[in-house]
Parts: C-alpha cells; structure tokens; sequence
C-alpha cells in the first residue's frame, strides 16, 4: 500500500455533508480553496483565493466596535463602504473571533489530511450504507494538488468511493498525481471558444481541452455543462462542446446544470459585484433543445446532477 502523508496541511473552506449529488449515493463533500478562474456565475467565490477571506453579513453586525479594535491592520471601519477595506485586510481572522454576533466570518482554514479524514469518518456508515463516499470541490481541487491526492489515497484507503468536480485546470504532473485515485470525475467543459471562454470566467480553455483526453484515460467521467444565458446557452455552443466530448474516451453521460444565483448574496458579503444580477434562472425546461442535441449524439443527458 502506498504510504500517505497524514501530516500534510491545505485550505479547506467548508466540509459539507449528506449531499444527494456530486457522485453515486450519498457523499461529504470537501471544498477545497483556489481556483484559476473567476466564473462570472461562481456560487463559490470565497474559493477563488487560496488564502482565507473575510465575508461581512451587514444584517448581522451590531456595531459594537469589537473589530475594530482587534484589527492590527486598521482595515476595519464604519466610514469604509463595505466595512472592509479589502485592499489592507490580511484575513488573519481575528476580528470573526472578536464578533459576539457572527457577522464577520473567515472562509478558509489550514487542516490536515488526518482532520480532514477524522471528519469524513464521521459519516463512513453513511457512505457504506447508500453506496457514497467522499467528493472534493471547490475552487479547483488540482490547485492544491499535493493536498488532494493525500486525501484521496487516505479515503481509498478506508475504502470509501472518490469523486472529484474539476475544471480541469491544472498541470500535467496535478492530473497524474491526483486523478488515478478519483472513481468519478466530474469535469466542467463550459464552452469551446477560447475567447468567449475567457470573457466570461477570467481564462481562456486551452488547458482544460488538453487535459480532457488525459483524465478521460485513466478515470470513469461524466462530462457536466453549466447553461449560462448569454455565454453558452445557444444550440451551437452546446453541439460543439458536446462534439467534443465524443471525442474522449468513455464518455457515457453529460449533466446540463441550469443556471441558477444561488452564490449572488456571498458576493455582497465579499464586498464584490454579481455580474449577472440582472441574468434570470434557467428552469430544466428551458433546456429541452439543449437535451435534445446531447442525445442525439448517443450521450444519455441529466438536467442538474
């Protein structure tokens, strides 16, 4: 067997539990910080960073001046617009640990592979019971490559079926070190231009439609499409994506995700802007043609998933 290190640290920025999607039955789910791209429909930007960020629930704040004492690095203050001066904050977390009210709360914190697994352990009867077992996310879990594949040798270990979501942004050596230990993956091919691929989520596609045909090879995939109004959405930009995927090895299934705002408060509590405020959500029906298309090249299609 081959030897792990338990000892090795990474950023984790939540663990949730008893998720119904993200791999076969029911999983915990890693979230894992840092991702290369910031998709203007990202439900996660506390991810993008690698580093710890501070999130600020205005609704909550009492304004007892807690903070702004503890702050070493005077980022804190009521004449700042979103409380937070961004640009001075070090996210060192000090002032969450000051706040009596929860408003202030820092997204990331360093664990190691034998806490991440202690936690995941906690649900072990649940993954032999329904057939799960544990999905790392994000971010980009190939960001933090050495991290990953840590834990995932350690789930395996235990016995526990892997799945991994995936932009496929990575290095070759992240691929070869993390993929062989993944069960499922679920790989993000979000368009085949690369220019409006980079408009729209920060960076260009050339190295995901590299690394398609390198994870395909050597794990079981399901090839997912978030539908985004404006950016994707068009019969044509679904019949090349899923052109595409025909080209890959094993490719049996492609998840349609409906576009949806569920993350555009968390932009507020970022003190960013939500690009697509203004972009309705898309109901499973609206993507009956888009469903059509996948299935008319032999791909068995999922709205969500």
């Amino acid at each position: 067997m081959q030897s792990i290190n338990y000892n090795l640290t990474g950023t984790v920025f939540d663990i949730q539990r008893f998720s119904l999607h993200d791999g076969p039955g029911i999983r915990t789910i890693v979230f894992l910080k840092g991702c290369p791209l910031s998709c203007q429909w990202c439900s996660n930007p506390e991810s993008q960073s690698i580093k710890p960020v501070m999130m600020y629930k205005r609704d909550e704040c009492i304004h007892c001046g807690r903070c702004i004492n503890v702050c070493k690095v005077g980022a804190i203050s009521p004449e700042n617009e979103n409380w937070i001066d961004r640009e001075t904050c070090t996210s060192c977390g000090e002032c969450a640990n000051a706040c009596p009210a929860g408003a202030l709360v820092s997204k990331g914190k360093t664990m190691s592979v034998q806490q991440v697994i202690r936690e995941l352990k906690k649900d072990a009867t649940t993954y032999r019971r329904s057939g799960g077992g544990i999905t790392l996310s994000g971010g980009e879990p190939l960001v933090q490559y050495e991290f990953a594949s840590e834990i995932l040798k350690a789930s395996k270990g235990q016995g526990w079926n892997t799945a991994m979501e995936t932009t496929g942004i990575g290095t070759v050596e992240a691929v070869e070190q993390v993929i062989p230990y993944v069960d499922t993956v679920l790989l993000d091919i979000k368009h085949m231009d690369p220019e409006q691929h980079k408009r729209f989520t920060g960076a260009g596609n050339e190295v995901v439609l590299k690394n398609a045909p390198r994870i395909t090879k050597i794990s079981d995939t399901v090839i997912r499409v978030p539908v985004i109004p404006g950016f994707n959405d068009s019969p044509e930009a679904i019949r090349e994506i899923v052109a595409f995927a025909k080209t890959l090895t094993g490719i049996k299934t492609i998840h349609l995700l409906p576009y949806h705002s569920f993350g555009e408060n968390k932009y507020e509590l970022l003190g960013k802007d939500y690009e697509l405020k203004h972009v309705k959500p898309l109901n499973p029906e609206d993507l009956t043609e888009c469903k059509a298309i996948v299935e008319e090249y032999g791909f068995r299609c999922v709205i969500g998933g």
